[in-house]
């Protein structure tokens, strides 16, 4: 079930995300068709899978045929990636010891997002994509390693110097409404990390 409070943090993380698209400006190459940050599994919330569910259910009444097509990606990927999978395959959800982690870090990186369209290169959950996905490609801050340590796709702000790069840093969540959220899911009994396929199977 989806925290009704999930459309306020989706209104506030995609302010952020235009303001620092307008910040940006050139340095930012992000458009339609770009599938950098679509490729590889990465861990996401019990939240951002709620909404990535909630997103196939609207999908499957509005639009039951590319609905069919994002389940049976997910699905051929789950069986991809089922064998070397650093967590639970049954449940999808990754384990938390180092080992694991480690594991993680070079585990299915050729592997494609199943709600990504490989015709047309977009995503057809876009409107219900999860909190990374909304923040990929600006900087965003990496904590604990120092006032310039960021986060930023490789393919923008190419030659940007530091400064530059600071100038147009995106904060996702200013007031920490994403883990409220979380842990309310959580203490319904949805707990840790999954990826996408698992999420959609």
């Amino acid at each position: 079930m989806l925290p009704k409070a999930d459309s306020r943090l989706l209104q506030i993380v995609d302010a952020a995300l235009a303001d620092a698209t307008q910040r940006s400006g050139d340095w930012l190459v992000c458009r339609p068709g770009c599938t950098q940050c679509c490729i590889g599994p990465f861990p996401i919330s019990q939240l951002d899978a709620a909404r990535l569910q909630a997103g196939l259910s609207e999908l499957t009444r509005n639009d039951p045929a590319c609905a069919a097509r994002v389940r049976q990606r997910a699905s051929e990927s789950v069986q991809r990636l089922t064998p070397a999978f650093p967590g639970n395959p049954q449940t999808g959800i990754l384990a938390e010891d180092d080992a694991a982690q480690s594991a993680f870090d070079d585990f299915a990186n050729d592997e494609p997002c199943p709600a990504l369209d490989p015709g047309t290169g977009t995503c057809d959950l876009y409107a219900h994509r999860p909190i990374t996905c909304r923040e990929f490609g600006p900087p965003v801050r990496i904590e604990d390693e120092g006032p310039n340590a960021f986060s930023v796709c490789e393919l923008c702000f190419q030659g940007a110097t530091p400064e530059e790069v600071a100038a147009c840093e995106m904060i996702p969540d200013p007031a920490g409404l994403e883990p409220e959220l979380i842990s309310q899911l959580e203490a319904a009994g949805r707990r840790g990390q999954i990826i996408v396929a698992f999420a959609l199977k």
